[in-house]
């Protein structure tokens, strides 16, 4: 049981708000040393690149599309959000 509970211990805290592009202010670095979970209406999902748990929102790729810098186009979903660890 004590292994269990040891690598719980070293994990960071989940943030409010996390997105995995490095330029942003709400990417935590220390997070993504871990395998994060997102679970959004009760489904994980796999292609989340932005959530905010407060405001019950996640950002997803919208198909093949891209912007005019070449990043995919996000959309914005809205319903109840869940981060975890794997």
């Amino acid at each position: 049981m004590s292994d269990n509970t040891s690598p719980d211990s070293s994990r960071p805290p989940l943030p409010d708000r996390l997105c995995i592009e490095p330029g942003s202010p709400h990417h935590v670095p220390a997070v993504f040393e871990h395998d994060v979970g997102i679970r959004f209406n009760g489904k994980e999902r796999f292609d989340v690149t932005e959530y905010c748990i407060s405001e019950g929102w996640v950002k997803v790729p919208s198909g093949k599309t891209l912007d005019r810098k070449g990043n995919p186009l996000l959309i914005q979903l809205k319903g109840k959000v869940e981060a975890f660890y794997k």
